[in-house]
């Protein structure tokens, strides 16, 4: 293995923008859900008349369906990741809307007949439920609680209040109150190994939620212990967790 400050260096200078995580293959892995998301997705998108992706990231998981709904949209509320998306589904004659986080959806009521998202920030559920036709279908893969916790907690102090967030029972039940039925929930926890500790920065510099004071100065120590650890045991292992989740209105 490379040395420490080359392996930092080099995960430092990487580009992290859109949702692509190409640069950890062979450095890190995850397992995936069961019910593989995009093949479901894949088998959605072509059988709805307009269809709403929420949180799109760069876009990256639209630009891999062959098919896509005859008006599909997209929202984001970060404009690299909006800029991303349009160059990937512009293309493709999708419409890329930017909404910051929290803001109302600026669609008409009753405009989507399927609502999905992979990995949304926080299901804003009464527009959503707002948003779709009354026999349309919110279909979603969301994180579950406490994932990748045991990466984060090796940077923080424990985190019991952040444990409870992402439940999929509350997710659930916030759904129901937005007037949606749920007609499937599933939640699974899967394996991720890293490597090596530029495959940690790296993820660490991403999802810049998990650690939002995270910089390599800051957390030397803690690095370097976990280089020490990788070295010794040949990989950091730490826990996903994701859930699956279909809601349909409820009138």
């Amino acid at each position: 293995m490379r040395a420490f400050r080359e392996l930092i260096d080099e995960a430092v200078a990487a580009d992290v923008s859109g949702w692509d995580f190409g640069w950890l293959a062979g450095r890190a892995t995850e397992e995936r859900p069961p019910w593989g998301y995009a093949t479901l997705l894949a088998t959605r998108l072509p059988a709805a008349g307009s269809a709403l992706d929420l949180d799109t990231g760069g876009g990256e998981v639209l630009a891999g369906m062959p098919r896509l709904a005859p008006r599909m949209v997209v929202t984001e509320g970060w404009p690299p990741n909006a800029a991303r998306a349009r160059e990937l589904l512009g293309p493709r004659g999708v419409t890329v809307v930017e909404v910051p986080q929290g803001s109302p959806l600026p669609f008409a009521d009753g405009e989507f007949d399927l609502v999905t998202s992979r990995h949304p920030v926080d299901p804003a559920w009464p527009e959503i439920a707002r948003v779709l036709t009354p026999g349309g279908s919110y279909l979603a893969q969301h994180i579950g609680p406490a994932s990748a916790f045991e990466l984060i907690e090796f940077f923080t102090e424990p985190l019991p209040r952040q444990r409870l967030a992402r439940d999929p029972e509350r997710e659930a039940a916030a759904a129901r109150a937005a007037g949606l039925r749920v007609h499937d929930l599933r939640t699974v926890r899967l394996r991720m190994a890293f490597f090596d500790i530029g495959a940690v920065v790296w993820l660490l510099r991403r999802c810049v939620w998990w650690i939002p004071d995270f910089t390599v100065d800051r957390y030397q120590a803690e690095l370097a212990r976990m280089d020490e650890h990788i070295r010794a045991e040949g990989a950091f292992v730490a826990h996903s967790t994701r859930t699956l989740i279909e809601a349909r209105p409820a009138r």
